[in-house]
């Protein structure tokens, strides 16, 4: 039974990866800081949760031991420069050495559509200049030609060890989202809808699609040479956020299925929303790097294979979201109250 180190097994995508991994016939090890962490995985079965601080290289690098495959699904929305640094560019050149030095056949590594690994510090927002450079650092440790770029080969042989996987994801939809159920939760507080970036394009892909595109990026590179492959992850259609926005209320029935009139916002106002959303309590829903990465549309560049090159036929998000959207309206007014009394 091959070995799989699934670092950020514990979270919303790494969740759904782990038990894909499980029912593929993986033996699945999760590191976390704390074993409560992994709540949502360690019922499976072959899952073993380990105790590990993933960003102390000792420690990683000691936690792949006898492991086949990694899968690297860390990372962090809102943060200071410093933070993005830590998570998207340090911790990978941390993975990528120790899986040279433990021997790891093949890393799988979830990034982000719209980051650009040979010029970063042209991306828009420190998260996606972050995650560009944590590309570059991994294919310049793993030994991936310096002249690669988007026009050279998808899939090219690995000169050293250790195979590399890119999987860059549109924005992930699925149950227990922090994207259209965020939408929702606004409009039953909020009379309307002020947003900036309304017009931005976004080609929202299903978290069970990225999860099976890491599976299948498994199976694939356990079957035969170490090789390099990068993908872009998104679905069948792109929407404006503004359509987003206006689609997760009438799933979520909100204004009788009509939501909350959306006003646009201009810049200095989206600034300024964003500043005053930051300082809400909990996880922000939005922050200022969060509107510089809305700059550029986040959609496929067709310069890379997708989802349909790893044997995915991609959900549609109109779909998928009735699913669990539809499935809430019970928790509101009398209907929920019945509901929850019985």
């Amino acid at each position: 039974m091959k070995h799989i180190l699934a670092l950020g097994g514990t979270g919303f995508v790494g969740a759904h990866v782990c038990e894909k991994l499980v029912r593929a016939g993986f033996r699945v090890s999760v590191p976390t800081r704390r074993a409560v962490n992994a709540r949502k995985v360690q019922h499976l079965p072959a899952l073993t949760v380990l105790e590990c601080n993933v960003h102390d290289e000792a420690a990683l690098t000691q936690a792949m031991v006898g492991v086949d495959a990694v899968v690297n699904l860390v990372a962090i929305l809102h943060g200071t420069p410093a933070s993005f640094d830590r998570v998207h560019r340090h911790l990978p050149e941390k993975i990528a050495r120790a899986c040279l030095a433990k021997g790891v056949r093949h890393l799988v590594h979830i990034s982000a559509l719209g980051t650009d690994h040979i010029a970063p510090q042209s991306c828009p927002s420190n998260y996606l200049r972050s995650k560009g450079q944590g590309e570059a650092a991994l294919m310049q440790i793993l030994g991936w030609p310096e002249n690669a770029s988007a026009k050279a080969p998808a899939d090219a042989p690995a000169p050293l060890p250790t195979g590399l996987t890119v999987l860059r994801p549109s924005v992930i939809f699925g149950k227990q989202d922090k994207f259209l159920n965020v939408f929702a939760a606004l409009q039953k507080i909020f009379p309307v809808m002020p947003l900036a970036g309304a017009n931005t394009k976004f080609q929202p892909v299903w978290v069970e699609d990225v999860a099976s595109a890491v599976v299948q990026s498994v199976q694939i590179s356990l079957s035969g040479p170490p090789r390099w492959h990068v993908y872009e992850l998104v679905g069948t259609q792109v929407y404006t956020l503004r359509a987003l926005v206006q689609l997760a209320a009438r799933l979520s029935g909100i204004g009788q299925g009509q939501g909350r009139p959306v006003i646009d916002l201009p810049r200095w106002m989206g600034q300024l929303q964003a500043v005053l959303l930051g300082l809400m309590p909990g996880e922000p829903v939005m922050s200022l790097d969060n509107l510089d990465s809305m700059q550029a549309d986040n959609v496929a560049s067709g310069q890379w294979p997708g989802l349909e090159a790893l044997g995915i036929a991609p959900a549609a998000l109109a779909a998928i979201a009735p699913q669990y959207l539809v499935a809430d309206r019970g928790k509101l007014g009398l209907l929920g109250i019945r509901q929850r009394a019985r």
